[in-house]
């Protein structure tokens, strides 16, 4: 690798607020803000807006649509295009 032109990779914390979670890694990714971790030193820290810890597949709360009912309810609604002629 060339010297000086790669970002500096380093600890950063990455804060979910909706799902009150936060997680220590390391990452290019660059803040102005600061957090004082749980081992007492101080990351900076990266707000997102959704995580493993919020995210309805995750945390299973997801709704399965049914594509296949509501076909069927489009149709018997509006009739299939073919039984119009």
């Amino acid at each position: 690798m060339k010297p000086g032109i790669h970002p500096a990779y380093r600890p950063v914390v990455f804060r979910d607020r909706a799902g009150d979670f936060a997680f220590l890694t390391r990452s290019t990714m660059t803040s102005d803000r600061t957090v004082e971790w749980e081992d007492g030193r101080t990351y900076p820290v990266v707000d997102v807006e959704i995580s493993s810890a919020s995210h309805p597949f995750y945390t299973g709360t997801a709704r399965v649509l049914d594509t296949a009912g509501r076909v069927e309810r489009f149709e018997r609604r509006y009739g299939r295009e073919g039984s119009r002629r």
